[in-house]
């Protein structure tokens, strides 16, 4: 993931600042990177509550999806955080939803999700990976940092992981993200960590990598309390 928005960020610096850009190609970088800027809007609907996504997808979630949701959301609310469903012509292929990390938003994209279980797992991955985001000192810089230490997130997602993605940089933070989409209240958990007044690194103890960044740049005196 990380690899993919330094890629969207270098393909969308000549996108120019009009209402609708001329998109010559949909489906590709970047016909997605002017949506994740918002650049793109036509087709793109905020969609940041309960009944605004049940709507979109024409579904309806059960009392324990809401529970989670609801969580989810007001934390997302909470850091400003915007949840948007997009026209598929806008996504690459196969992208069920996307984080942008520079503009704090996530992207959904209808065409994958036609069923409420379908939509609170893409929900959580992309979440998890705004908590990813937060771990990383702030929501307001442009880094993204693993939340687990080594030997927490089970061996079978990362197997998944370097499979999917081809072994490259992005396994561990996809790793983390893909046990977050299929497991109950990890990213409710972790965003709400993030809302708190309290540090995030009070609740998920950084990596030693982290850990030294983070200190090293002035955002966590390397005591948890």
């Amino acid at each position: 993931m990380k690899k993919l928005m330094a890629a969207l960020a270098a393909l969308t610096l000549s996108v120019p600042a009009v209402a609708e850009p001329d998109i010559k190609n949909w489906n590709t970088m970047h016909s997605m990177g002017c949506m994740l800027l918002r650049e793109c809007t036509e087709g793109v609907r905020s969609a940041s509550t309960l009944s605004a996504l049940e709507e979109e997808f024409s579904i309806t979630f059960n009392e324990e999806q809401k529970e989670e949701l609801g969580d989810i959301l007001g934390s997302l609310r909470d850091l400003g955080i915007e949840v948007f469903v997009g026209d598929p012509k806008y996504f690459v292929r196969n992208t069920r939803g996307i984080y942008h990390t520079q503009g704090n938003k996530f992207f959904l994209n209808p065409q994958y999700l036609d069923s409420a279980e379908g939509v609170l797992s893409v929900i959580r991955h992309e979440g998890w990976h705004a908590a990813q985001d937060c771990m990383a000192g702030s929501l307001h810089n442009n880094h993204i940092a693993v939340i687990w230490n080594d030997g927490v997130v089970p061996r079978g997602y990362q197997l998944r992981a370097e499979v999917l993605y081809g072994g490259g940089p992005a396994v561990p933070w996809e790793a983390e993200a893909m046990w977050a989409m299929e497991t109950p209240f990890h990213t409710a958990n972790a965003l709400r960590a993030c809302a708190s007044p309290d540090k995030m690194w009070d609740v998920y103890p950084p990596t030693p990598m982290t850990g030294e960044w983070l200190i090293d740049n002035g955002y966590w005196d390397g005591v948890t309390r």
